[in-house]
């Protein structure tokens, strides 16, 4: 199973606002970004496999802003949104808010970066950045690392399918 040779490494250190996510996927940097920025790859893989995706807006580029639903078995709706501040095949700056908090101003600053790896692989890392320890913390005990583990575990399969 792809999870087990690329695991996700999550580290949230007490105290502090900021989450750490680092995995590696067996494709190159190229296809990784692209699966981050091509609107058809990309509901193809992000969040849990129990939920639909509807893409609102995905602008991927320096400026952009995207919005997208996930909808369970039972119509429930969850919505998010953010913005695009710098994009290349090297680094994406965003920012990520869940709508489904009860107030706003729970935003987060998400930096991706992708790294080239021998032998056509790509490791990513992500470093989040919250409002608040509360806001990381809350996102964690929310069930997050199912969610992002599951999705990584799509991207996965989803890469195998597109390199045969």
């Amino acid at each position: 199973m792809p999870a087990k040779n690329n695991p996700t490494t999550i580290t949230a250190e007490p105290g502090k606002q900021e989450l750490f996510i680092t995995r590696e996927f067996d494709a190159p940097r190229e296809l990784v970004y692209r699966a981050f920025t091509d609107p058809n790859l990309y509901v193809q893989w992000l969040g849990p496999r129990k939920y639909k995706m509807t893409l609102e807006t995905f602008e991927p580029h320096s400026g952009g802003s995207w919005r997208y639903i996930h909808t369970d078995d039972n119509g429930n709706e969850y919505g998010f949104h953010g913005v695009f501040h710098e994009v290349t095949s090297e680094r994406m700056i965003q920012t990520f808010e869940f709508e489904g908090l009860p107030e706003s101003g729970h935003v987060i600053l998400d930096t991706l970066t992708l790294e080239a790896l021998s032998n056509n692989r790509t490791r990513i890392k992500i470093h989040s950045v919250y409002q608040s320890v509360a806001d990381r913390d809350g996102m964690v005990q929310a069930g997050m690392e199912k969610g992002l583990n599951e999705g990584f575990e799509r991207l996965d399969e989803l890469f195998q399918a597109m390199q045969k």
